[in-house]
């Protein structure tokens, strides 16, 4: 059963940056999301750390934490589940 934080991820991250021809649910949980596997970009990054600020209301204070973050779709969701405010919904 996959993680409904993880979905959650994979079709924000489908959205943000308009990657019209990847189906979310085809993105490893595992595989990097910079560089190799998605092929993201420094600007895609960027978008994408904007995105999940406005999304889950946590701050990603720096470019090691955004590297750390961004390493993949799990890692990301390990970051906010740990740096959510309370109120927030992650499901």
């Amino acid at each position: 059963m996959s993680d409904p934080l993880n979905s959650r991820l994979k079709n924000l991250i489908v959205s943000t940056l308009k990657l019209e021809d990847v189906d979310p649910a085809s993105i490893p949980d595992d595989a990097p999301l910079i560089g190799s596997g998605l092929d993201l970009d420094s600007i895609d990054a960027l978008e994408l750390v904007v995105a999940v600020e406005k999304e889950f209301g946590v701050k990603i204070a720096s470019s090691e934490e955004s590297r750390a973050a961004l390493a993949s779709v799990s890692q990301l969701a390990a970051y906010i589940r740990t740096h959510a405010p309370s109120d927030r919904s992650l499901g």
